[in-house]
C-alpha cells in the first residue's frame, strides 16, 4: 500500500485544484481520496510537496511499430527488430508520463500482452492489429512496380497494414482481427499524407464496406475508427457506424456537427504535421508526401476552432512516426494556440477515458480508478509546457499502482 500525501490534487473533469490531499494505492487502484490527511498504515509513504498530482496521460493515437518516418524502409525490418524498437519507443511513451496509449495500426495482442504480463516496460496499450483499406488507398504499401502482396511474417511493412477490397473481403478481415484479439478496428476511408499515391480527398471504401466493418466489430462489442481527412470521408464513415474519426484536417462545420448528434470522437494530430514540416524531409520522407503535409497542417488550426464550436469530443493524438516520435508532447503547446489548458489536459485524461469506454476507471483520481499517477513540478494549468519534452518536469510516474519513476522523499 503507497500513501502520496501533501499534494495539490488536479482534477481534470472540473478544473479544481485541491490543496493538501492524499491518495492512498492499493495494488493496481486507487483506494481512497482525500482533500485532507489520511492515516493509514502504508508500505511506502511519499510526500508530494504540494506538488501537482494528476491522472496519467493517454494518447489516443500512437504507432509503436512503426520505427520510419520513411514508413518505405520498414520492408527491410524484420519482426524481431521491429518489436525491439517498439519496445524502446514504448519506454520513451511511459518517460513522458502516457501511462496509457491507443495504437491505431501496427501493434499486435502479443506486444500488447508482452506490456500486461511485465516483459516490457510501457504503457498500457489498446490495439487495432493491422489497418484494413482497400487497393490503392492508405494502407496499400505496395509500389506501382509490384504484382502481388509481401508476405507479412518477415516484413514489418507488410506486418503493420492489411488490403480488403468488397465487403465479404472486409468482413473476413475485420474477422480476422477479432481473432487476434484487438481492441478497435481501424479503416481508411481517405488518402493519407505518408502514402505516396492516393490524393488526400480520395473516398476510400463504399458505404456497404464501411458498414460491414461496423456491423462486424459490433459482433464482438468493438467498435470502427477511421483513417479520415476530408469533410466528405467523415461524414460517410460516421454516417455508417464508425465511432472515431482520425485526423480529421478537413473537416467542415456541417461535419462537425454531424460528428457531434452521432456522438463521434474526433482525434487531432496535429503535432505530426509540425514535425514532418520540420524533419520529414531529413528523415527520406517523398516530396510528394511534403505537399499533401502542407495542406493538412494549414488547416490543422481551423478543424480544433469546428470541432469545438460544434461540442465534438476531442482526445489528444499525436500519430509520429519513427525518428519524430519525440516530439510527442509537443501537441499541447500546438493545440493551446487554440484551446485552453484545461480542454486540452482534458483531451489527454477524460475524453481519452471515454473514447477507451473506460470512464472512472482511466483519466481520473478517484477511488476504484486504476493507479495512474502523475506529480507535475508545478501547475500544468498555467504552464502546459510542463507535460512537454521527455518528463523532466515529471517527479513520479506510476502506473496501475506500480512506481516507473519517483523523485519524491519517500519513508
Amino acid at each position: 500500500m503507497i500513501l502520496i500525501r501533501n499534494a495539490t490534487l488536479l482534477d481534470p473533469a472540473t478544473g479544481s485544484l485541491t490543496e493538501s490531499a492524499s491518495v492512498v494505492v492499493e495494488g493496481e487502484r486507487i483506494r481512497e481520496v482525500s482533500a485532507g490527511t489520511i492515516n493509514v498504515s502504508a508500505t511506502l509513504t511519499l510526500d508530494a510537496g504540494g506538488r501537482t498530482l494528476m491522472p496519467g496521460l493517454i494518447d489516443s493515437h500512437v504507432h509503436v511499430f512503426l520505427s520510419e518516418v520513411n514508413i518505405r524502409a520498414l520492408e527491410a525490418i524484420p519482426l524481431t527488430l521491429m518489436t525491439a524498437r517498439g519496445a524502446g519507443l514504448m519506454r520513451a511513451m511511459l518517460d513522458r508520463g502516457f501511462t496509457t496509449v491507443r495504437d491505431t495500426g501496427g501493434a499486435d495482442w502479443g506486444i500488447r500482452e508482452g506490456v500486461a504480463q511485465g516483459h516490457v516496460p510501457g504503457p498500457r496499450l489498446f490495439v487495432a492489429g493491422r489497418p484494413i483499406g482497400q487497393t490503392s488507398g492508405h494502407s496499400d504499401s505496395r509500389r506501382r512496380t509490384d504484382t502481388g502482396s509481401p508476405c507479412h511474417c518477415c516484413n514489418a511493412l507488410a506486418f503493420t497494414a492489411g488490403v480488403a477490397d468488397g465487403v465479404d473481403e472486409v468482413r473476413r478481415a475485420v474477422r480476422e482481427q477479432l481473432r487476434q484479439g484487438v481492441d478497435h478496428i481501424k479503416i481508411m476511408a481517405s488518402g493519407g499524407v505518408a502514402s505516396p499515391y492516393d490524393p488526400l480527398e480520395s473516398l476510400q471504401y463504399t458505404t456497404d464496406e464501411i458498414r460491414a466493418a461496423v456491423e462486424e466489430a459490433a459482433v464482438f462489442k468493438k467498435y470502427v475508427c477511421a483513417h479520415a481527412y476530408a469533410a466528405q470521408a467523415i461524414a460517410r464513415a460516421v454516417e455508417n457506424g464508425v465511432r472515431v474519426i482520425e485526423h480529421g484536417n478537413l473537416i467542415d462545420a456541417a461535419t462537425a456537427k454531424l460528428m457531434a448528434s452521432r456522438g463521434a470522437f474526433l482525434v487531432p494530430t496535429l503535432v505530426a504535421y509540425d514535425a514532418i514540416e520540420r524533419h520529414g524531409g531529413r528523415w527520406g520522407m517523398s516530396a510528394d508526401s511534403l505537399e499533401k503535409n502542407k495542406v493538412v497542417m494549414a488547416a490543422g488550426l481551423r478543424s480544433l476552432e469546428l470541432a469545438r464550436e460544434a461540442g465534438v469530443r476531442m482526445a489528444f493524438g499525436s500519430d509520429l512516426l519513427g525518428q519524430l516520435q519525440p516530439d510527442q508532447s509537443r501537441e499541447f503547446s500546438i493545440r493551446a494556440k487554440v484551446l485552453s489548458p484545461l480542454d486540452i489536459i482534458r483531451s489527454a485524461t477524460v475524453v481519452g477515458a471515454e473514447l477507451l469506454g473506460l470512464p472512472g476507471e482511466l483519466g481520473t483520481i478517484t477511488p476504484g480508478a486504476f493507479a495512474d499517477l502523475l506529480i507535475v513540478d508545478g501547475n500544468p494549468l498555467r504552464d502546459l509546457s510542463l507535460l512537454e519534452g521527455q518528463g523532466e518536469h515529471l517527479s513520479m510516474i506510476m502506473k496501475a499502482g506500480a512506481l516507473y519513476r519517483n523523485r519524491l522523499r519517500g519513508s
